[in-house]
């Protein structure tokens, strides 16, 4: 017979107990979770992180203490960097949500969205993807730059569709947003990793991010 796949092993960092409570349950009603932990600050998730090895760190980008979440994140990876992160908050500005990336979230989930979207951003983040809440990749989309000239020889075509699938998106979603059919998406994403050399999905958003691609238009 065949095994039963590991769970997804999760730490809950949030300066709430309630709330920690509300996402254990949120969490653990879905097939293959298990919450491993709590923290109630962004030293205390470190220290947890590092006890643990968790597939998962689910953050909360506003606590107490000395350490921020932003901060955190980078250490997170020092001490278990097979560990990924979602980042919970309230805060809808894409410019958080561009920091949480920078420093290396894997995931961006608003609170009023918890129930529907995080169980989603967890698993994308274990599989070693990237999740944005519809509506904050959506103002990341807006505020993107026009560029100058295509970086490593690029088609503006594809920079389209680097730049939604460093948002998150799936290449069905991608195909939607571009009117392009879920094939003809599938090749100019394999043309893009050819002339990138990088396969992965995290490795697409981490050039994304590294040549601005995410960035504001200059004023």
């Amino acid at each position: 017979m065949p095994t039963e796949p590991d769970p997804i092993s999760i730490v809950l960092a949030d300066d709430h107990a309630v709330v920690r409570s509300g996402l254990r349950m949120v969490l653990e009603r879905a097939a293959g979770f298990e919450v491993v932990s709590e923290a109630a600050d962004a030293e205390a998730a470190v220290r947890t992180v590092l006890g643990h090895k968790p597939s998962v760190l689910v953050l909360d980008l506003n606590m107490p203490g000395d350490l921020t979440s932003l901060d955190a994140i980078p250490r997170v990876h020092e001490v278990s960097p097979t560990t990924r992160i979602v980042v919970l908050t309230m805060q809808e500005d894409p410019e958080f949500a561009r920091r949480a990336l920078r420093a290396g979230a894997s995931g961006y989930v608003l609170k009023e969205s918890a129930d529907e979207e995080l169980v989603e951003a967890v698993r994308r983040a274990a599989a070693g993807e990237t999740y944005l809440a519809p509506r904050v990749g959506a103002a990341l989309a807006a505020a993107a730059p026009e560029t100058t000239g295509p970086p490593d020889d690029l088609t503006p075509r594809e920079l389209e569709v680097l730049r939604l699938i460093a948002l998150g998106h799936t290449n069905v979603e991608v195909g939607g947003q571009l009117f392009l059919s879920v094939r003809t998406v599938e090749t100019h994403r394999a043309r893009i990793q050819q002339k990138l050399g990088r396969s992965t999905r995290a490795e697409l958003v981490r050039y994304a991010l590294d040549h601005a691609l995410l960035d504001d238009p200059p004023a």
